[in-house]
């Protein structure tokens, strides 16, 4: 199914089209840096509020109409699929997501389901929730994790500073990890596709623990699976934006790997990054969240060097390298809304 076009200056730079002023959203703009998200959160879980439209959909908003950012992203989870691929996730407090029976043996991959997608349905409902309130304003992103960073958090059962159990996985039996990520990507594809059949007109692939990895490896263990499920969300028509942490080492296979924007954290140039794909693809990034605490005149500085480094080229989208972090000042953030558009192209 693809999906019909719509116009606006997000949009425009996923294409690296021409935009009146350079568009800007932030990952992770809503969250607890954000009164309104804090006094949802004080009475509701994550999942709850991930499975709740209603909510999922309130949360959502809330940016776009504090910061006036140009899309809006789903409020949901990247580990969400795993729930109906038979595996039992929490969040526990001070620790992030935790997995109670984390994949390790044949038997495990076996197990799981790759015919349950239907049960992720209430994303769906939440986007279309968002996108009836948005009535056209900004266009809804969707999310996935990419199957490297997802294969990872069923692996370790949580997240991990070594990746020991996963890099076990991937070096002591290859045939058993190219099982779980092509179980992955037939799960992660089709629920992608559903939300863009839900509404969403863009789709960006998380694959935040990608920079565990060396070149080579990614190559050999990972680019084929981002690839296809890249490769299935872009058969929709909306644009999909390609974002791995850490990864600056081997950003041109990040981009052979696909996706028609790409992510850059904040530990490269967001300039030589675009250079290094020969311009290929737009791209997206890449302050440092921790720049959002530094006072207006320094920050002011450091949104303009950003700016001036992309220059007018069509295709850039402004971003953080990374999420907002929790104790960030709201009015910094909408401060950077305000210095962007003001930014001449």
């Amino acid at each position: 199914m693809r999906m019909a076009p719509m116009t606006s200056r997000f949009l425009d730079a996923c294409r690296r089209r021409p935009t009146d002023v350079r568009p800007v959203w932030f990952m992770r703009q809503a969250g607890r840096y954000m009164k309104a998200y804090r006094e949802i959160r004080s009475k509701h879980g994550i999942l709850e509020i991930c499975k709740r439209p209603h909510l999922a959909a309130a949360v959502t908003l809330q940016p776009v109409e504090i910061l006036d950012v140009d899309a809006a992203i789903i409020f949901a989870d990247l580990l969400l699929p795993v729930e109906p691929m038979g595996l039992k996730l929490k969040f526990v407090t001070g620790e992030g997501p935790v997995i109670d029976n984390p994949v390790r043996t044949s038997d495990d991959i076996d197990t799981l389901s790759i015919s349950n997608t239907d049960e992720l349905g209430y994303v769906g409902e939440a986007i279309q929730l968002v996108v009836k309130a948005l009535a056209g304003r900004v266009p809804v992103i969707g999310f996935v994790g990419a199957p490297f960073t997802v294969a990872s958090y069923m692996i370790e059962g949580g997240a991990s500073k070594s990746f020991l159990a996963t890099k076990r996985m991937m070096y002591s039996d290859e045939t058993l990890w190219r099982r779980l990520m092509g179980k992955l990507v037939d799960v992660l594809g089709p629920f992608a596709i559903h939300q863009v059949t839900a509404g969403a007109r863009a789709i960006q692939v998380f694959d935040s623990w990608a920079g565990a990895l060396g070149p080579d490896d990614y190559v050999r263990y990972v680019a084929p699976y981002s690839r296809a499920l890249i490769e299935r969300i872009r058969s929709t028509g909306v644009p999909v934006i390609h974002f791995g942490t850490g990864t600056g080492g081997f950003f041109r296979e990040l981009h052979a790997a696909g996706g028609d924007v790409l992510g850059v954290d904040w530990r490269v140039n967001v300039d030589q990054a675009w250079m290094d794909i020969s311009y290929r693809a737009a791209i997206q990034g890449n302050l440092d969240p921790a720049v959002l605490f530094a006072p207006l005149p320094e920050l002011r500085a450091r949104v303009h060097e950003l700016l001036k480094r992309t220059g007018s080229r069509p295709g850039h989208i402004f971003n953080l390298g990374h999420g907002i972090l929790p104790e960030t000042p709201q009015a910094n953030v909408k401060a950077v809304v305000d210095i962007v558009r003001e930014f001449p192209l």
